[in-house]
């Protein structure tokens, strides 16, 4: 059974960083494509980035590229999100999904809590 568990969110002003990791188990981590996403208070969820199964192909939203870097370690089951230069409307809980073979994300992690204070 795969699971995904992410950590590292918390409480951090404006301008700040911080790094989320998301911890994979049950599966073959390294085939597939990882993804992370937000979801603000009474927003839709929305895409932030995601990262091809070996690392080389990468995308993200427009509000967050140049400001965002995700990344995998497939030795260790894990994809980060290094958040540097945070804004306010950042503030969301914050999810990483595994992308199974027909495109859509299929497996969801718990969240966590990034918060962003001006």
């Amino acid at each position: 059974q795969v699971q995904l568990v992410e950590s590292g969110g918390g409480l951090v002003q404006a301008g700040g960083s911080l790094r989320l990791s998301c911890a994979a188990s049950g599966g073959t981590f390294s085939l597939y494509v990882m993804g992370w996403f937000r979801q603000a208070p009474g927003k839709e969820r929305e895409f932030v980035a995601s990262i091809s199964s070996s690392g080389g192909i990468i995308s993200y939203a427009t509000s967050v590229k140049g400001r965002f870097t995700i990344s995998r370690d497939n030795a260790k089951n894990t994809v980060y999100l290094q958040m540097n230069g945070l804004k306010p409307e950042d503030t969301a809980a914050y999810y990483c999904a595994r992308r199974g073979r027909a495109g859509s994300y299929e497996y969801w992690g718990q969240g966590t809590q990034v918060t962003v204070s001006s």
